[in-house]
C-alpha cells in the first residue's frame, strides 16, 4: 500500500512538474518576442528540429536500431508524416504565434478548448448523441473563450483579432495531434513517434519561414531562453508528462496538467508584467472547468464499466 502511494506521489510531483515547465515555456516564448524581436517563425523551427534531433539521439544510444522502425512499414510512414505537418507542426506554430500577438496565459487558455473539441469530433464520427456533460463542457469552452475575447463586450474584442485566430487554430490542430497518432502510438513508442513528429515539422517549418533570413537580438538571454525552452519546456516537460500518465493514470493526469494555464498566467503576471483583468480569470475558469468535467465523469464511467465486468464475471 505505502508503494502504491509513493508511485502516486511520485507521478502528481512529475505531472505537475510537467505541466509548469510547459507553462514556463510559453512564458520564455513571451519573453523572446517581447525583448528580443523573436517571432513565431524563427523560434518554432529551431525548437522542434533540435528538440527532435535530441530526442532521437537519445533513442539511438538506448534502443539502437529501433529508432527507424517507424519508415519499415507503408503505415508507419504515411501517419509520422501527417502527425509531423499537421498535428505538431501546426499545433506549436500555431500556439506560439498565439503568444506572439496576446500573451502566455491567454493563448495556453485558449488552447484548453482543444478536449472540447475532442468530444465534438467523437461525437460526429460515432454518430451519437452528445452526452449531458459533453453539452456542459462544451458550452463551458465556448462561453470562457467568448469571456477572453470580448470581456463581455460583443461589439468590441478585448484581445487581437490575430491572437484569437490564432488560439482557434492551436485549439483546432490540438485535436489532430492528439487523435491522429493513436495507431502510431500503439506499434511505436510515444517518445519515438514526438521525436519524428518534432524532427520532421521542424524541418518543414524551416523550408516554409527560412529563420536564417531573420535578425532577432541573439545574446546570451536568447540563448538561455531556447536552451530553456528546448530542453526544460520540451524534452523534460513532455518525460515528466508521460511517466506521470504512467503513474496516475490519463484521467488524473489530464487534471493536474491543468497547473499550465495556470503557471503560465502567474509567470507573465509577475515576470512579463502581463495585466490580466478579473473578466479573464472567470473565462480562465470557465475554459480549465471543461477539463476538470470530461476527466470526472468519464472516469465514472470507467469505473461504472469495471463494476459491470466484475458483476458479469463474478
Amino acid at each position: 500500500m505505502n508503494e502504491k502511494k509513493n508511485f502516486q506521489r511520485k507521478g502528481i510531483i512529475l505531472t505537475l512538474l510537467g505541466g509548469t515547465l510547459w507553462g514556463f515555456c510559453g512564458s520564455c516564448g513571451q519573453y523572446l518576442f517581447q525583448y528580443k524581436e523573436v517571432t513565431s517563425g524563427w523560434l518554432v523551427p529551431f525548437r522542434l528540429t533540435f528538440a527532435g534531433l535530441l530526442i532521437l539521439l537519445w533513442l539511438t544510444l538506448k534502443e539502437k536500431g529501433r529508432v527507424l522502425d517507424v519508415w519499415r512499414e507503408r503505415e508507419g510512414r504515411k501517419d509520422i508524416l501527417i502527425f509531423s505537418v499537421f498535428g505538431m507542426m501546426l499545433c506549436q506554430y500555431s500556439y506560439f504565434t498565439t503568444i506572439q500577438y496576446s500573451n502566455a496565459g491567454t493563448a495556453t487558455v485558449l488552447q484548453y478548448t482543444g478536449p472540447a473539441l475532442i468530444l465534438v469530433w467523437l461525437c460526429a464520427k460515432e454518430r451519437k448523441r452528445p452526452k449531458a456533460y459533453e453539452l456542459a463542457a462544451l458550452f463551458c469552452s465556448m462561453f470562457g473563450t467568448f469571456i477572453l475575447a470580448t470581456h463581455g463586450n460583443v461589439s468590441e474584442l478585448a484581445i487581437p483579432g490575430k491572437a484569437l485566430l490564432w488560439g482557434v487554430i492551436s485549439a483546432v490542430t490540438l485535436v489532430i495531434y492528439t487523435l491522429q497518432p493513436a495507431n502510431l502510438m500503439k506499434k511505436y513508442s510515444t517518445l519515438l513517434t514526438l521525436g519524428w513528429g518534432m524532427l520532421l515539422g521542424g524541418l518543414v517549418l524551416m523550408l516554409l519561414m527560412r529563420p536564417w533570413t531573420l535578425s532577432p537580438v541573439v545574446d546570451m538571454q536568447t540563448v538561455l531562453a531556447m536552451v530553456f525552452i528546448v530542453c526544460f519546456g520540451t524534452i523534460c516537460a513532455f518525460d515528466f508528462y508521460l511517466t506521470g500518465v504512467k503513474l496516475v493514470g490519463a484521467t488524473s493526469a489530464s487534471m493536474l496538467a491543468c497547473i499550465e494555464p495556470v503557471a503560465a498566467a502567474v509567470i507573465s503576471a509577475l515576470w512579463l508584467k502581463v495585466r490580466f483583468q478579473p473578466v479573464d480569470f472567470l473565462g480562465f475558469v470557465f475554459v480549465l472547468s471543461t477539463v476538470f468535467i470530461i476527466s470526472l465523469n468519464q472516469r465514472k464511467e470507467e469505473l461504472l464499466q469495471e463494476g459491470r465486468r466484475r458483476l458479469q464475471h463474478g
